[in-house]
Parts: C-alpha cells; structure tokens; sequence
C-alpha cells in the first residue's frame, strides 16, 4: 500500500518518497514496524488470552507450576506483526510476496484449527495428521504450480566467460523460465533439474518441472512438521528459526543484487526484493514474539506459530532455488525429525521381540537432556542414557541456538566456499 502510495508521490517530488524504491530502506522498515507491532500487540494478547483462561492444558514435561496457565495461539502475534508490514511495504504485484503470504495465511489457518481443537475441545490430538499433511502437501503443490505458471519467476543465469585471458562471471542478458537449484560446495553449482530426466528426450524439461513441484511439497512438509517437533521449550523454535531467518536474508539479499550476484557468482533472480521484505518482517516478528516466549514464557506459540513458521523458512529457500541449503539451514529441523523417526522404528523392532527399548530417553532430541530419571520407564532399556543431571530448558536452548548459528556460517561460507 505505502510503496504503491509512495511510487505515486515520486511524481510530484514528494520529500523522501524516493526512500521506498530502496531494498534496503523498506527492509530495515519492515523489520522495526514488525518489531513494534509484535511486542506491542503481544501484550495485549496476552492480557486477553489471561483474563479468559485460555491456554495449555496439559504439559507433561514440565515438572514445576511454571507453565500452567500459560496463554497459548501466540502463533497469531508472529502472523499478524509479519502480515501487517508487508502489505504496507511490500509490492503486493510481486508473485514471491504472494506467494509468501499466502504461505503465511494458509497454515496460519491450519494451526490455529489445530490450537482451538486443542485448547477448547479440549482434544489433546488436535485435528487428524492426515489432515494437516494434506494441508501441507496442497500449500507444496501451489508453490510448485505457481512457479511453473508465473512469468515473474524467471532468473538470469550465472555463466562463467573468458575475456583477456581471465574468466569473468556474467549474467544471461534476458531473464529465462529455468528450473535450476544451486548445489552447495561445487563450482560451476547449478543444478537443472531437466538434466536429470534427459533420458526422457522431449519431456524432460516437463518431467523435470514435475519433478521440481515433487520436491516442494515434500519439502514443505518436512520443513513444516521438523519446525513444529522444534517447538518443545520456552523460546527454542523463535531463536532458531530467527537466526534461520537472518541467514536467508542474506541469501534473498544477494540473489536479488546483480552486482552482489555476479561477484558471488549466483543466480540472479529479478524481483526476488520482495523476498527481502518479507524475510526482514519474518526477522522482526521473531525477536519481537521472544520477548514474551523466552524463559519463562509468558505465551506458547501453538501449532498456529510452529506449522507457519516452518512453512514459511521452507517457501523462502525454494523461492530462491536454495532448498538443497535447508539441510544446513535446518539442520536442528533434521535431527529432531530424525530422533523422532529413529525412536519410533526403534520401539517398534524391540516390540516384535518382546522388548522395551528405545534410542533416547524422550524424543525429539531436545526433550532427550532435560528428563528426569524418574520420569523414564523402568521396564525400558536405553540406548543412550543422557546426561547425568538433566540440564534445564534454558540451557538446551541456548545450545541448540548455538548448534543453528553455527550451521547458519556453514550456509553462508557456502557462497565463497566451492
């Protein structure tokens, strides 16, 4: 609204109207007006949330009084203090700042169905598991379908040139409907899709677009649900996923500067900005909704929080053609959804036996340092016994944040590093 507002005041030599045709100017914007709106609206959330009782019913980690009580849905705080600032700053033609609030809305939508199943019928399941993947893997294949369909998702190519005797690092002239993804660690990094289906003759730009779209659900899916498992102590998954965040800020950054994106020798996508935008609101929010989630927490994120925030980190990376960085990225997202995995078929191999046995003391990970001794099943055999005093919440969260900064400066050294 402001950038079309502003766009138009440039006609008429408005004072500092010019400032809204900066990335840079609109971000910063962005990321304090989420700030704001995030801390401030938090807490008035919270004091209705209060005065009506509603919040977690059940915490059956907690060992203290700590958490009851607790307001939950704080997912809406983040939704609204990332929705806000982009439909005023935001380009709201672009098709990746549709894209992202559509992402944002949609599984906004699902966890809170989720959270209000949850906390006011009380159904400790909230709504089926094949309903929420549903929901996931119809958000993947709209991505996936949009950015087949849409003009505006095109991309200038990074190719490397001879001229007098030393290679140079250009960008196509013309910007193409390519379906590419950058592979860390390799020179010359592009991946086409297509390629892999060559053997498909004819089809294979088809099948290699088919392929693509297989590939965003499931990531979108993964992503989503790891965020979610993230989502276990009191400010785990807003620090990680802002720091995630923060990464992919620089990479959207970067892939929509040709300047930037010739001297890093990257893809250059044209009106990835918005992508910008939107991530620096995403930051704002974040460290905003800390304020209120950090130790001890004054309000739960819910599912409303968690599935949205997930999804919106996974969508990023795939509009950027970065989704094969999401491991290191995400990599806490990966190892929670690993111990989970891993937990289970593990529980389920001791049981053909007749054995109780399980690989961590609670899955996912996180949860695996804090249990009490008492709290462990008797008649069950570990594999790994954990530490010999559990550390407390805070403790687990700052390392994991440490463990995602450190996969953060992996992700970011991959743009040098090849």
């Amino acid at each position: 609204m402001l950038y079309e507002l502003f766009k138009i005041l440039q006609n008429y030599d408005f004072p500092g109207a010019r400032l809204f045709g900066y990335t840079s100017f609109r971000a910063l914007s962005a990321i304090v007006l989420a700030l704001l709106i995030s801390t401030i609206f938090g807490e008035y959330f919270i004091r209705f949330f209060r005065k009506r009782q509603i919040s977690e019913t059940l915490r059956d980690l907690d060992s203290t009084n700590l958490k009851k009580g607790v307001p939950t849905m704080g997912g809406i705080i983040i939704i609204v203090a990332v929705l806000v600032p982009c439909l005023l700053i935001g380009r709201l033609s672009n098709v990746y700042m549709i894209l992202l609030l559509i992402t944002t809305v949609w599984l906004g939508i699902v966890g809170f169905i989720d959270d209000y199943i949850k906390t006011f019928k009380k159904n400790k399941e909230g709504i089926p598991g094949k309903a929420k993947v549903i929901s996931q893997v119809a958000l993947g294949l709209v991505i996936g379908l949009t950015l087949y369909f849409s003009p505006q998702a095109v991309m200038r190519e990074n190719v490397s040139v001879r001229v007098d005797k030393r290679i140079e690092v250009q960008h196509r002239s013309t910007p193409e409907k390519l379906n590419k993804t950058t592979i860390p660690f390799v020179k010359n990094h592009n991946l086409d899709y297509s390629r892999i289906f060559s053997f498909c003759g004819d089809y294979a730009n088809a099948a290699g677009w088919i392929f693509f779209v297989v590939v965003t659900i499931f990531i979108v899916t993964a992503v989503s649900n790891g965020a979610n498992l993230n989502d276990g102590m009191d400010g785990m998954l807003g620090g990680n996923a802002a720091i995630m965040g923060v990464t992919l800020a620089v990479l959207a950054y970067v892939s929509s500067h040709v300047g930037w994106a010739e001297y890093l020798n990257i893809m250059y996508l044209p009106g990835s900005e918005e992508v910008v935008i939107f991530t620096f609101a995403f930051i704002g929010a974040l460290i905003g909704f800390l304020w209120y989630n950090s130790f001890p927490a004054q309000v739960f994120m819910g599912d409303t929080g968690s599935l949205t925030i997930g999804g919106i980190i996974a969508v990023i990376a795939i509009l950027l053609h970065k989704e094969i960085l999401l491991v290191l990225i995400c990599g806490i997202f990966v190892v929670e959804n690993l111990s989970v995995i891993m937990q289970t078929a593990y529980f389920k191999q001791g049981k053909k036996k007749g054995i109780r046995q399980r690989i961590f003391r609670c899955a996912p990970l996180h949860h695996h340092y804090s249990i009490t001794d008492e709290k462990l099943d008797k008649e069950c055999r570990y594999l790994l016994k954990g530490p010999q005093r559990p550390m407390h919440e805070s403790k687990i969260t700052v390392r994991f944040w440490i463990v995602t900064i450190i996969m953060a400066a992996v992700t970011l050294m991959t743009l040098k590093i090849r």
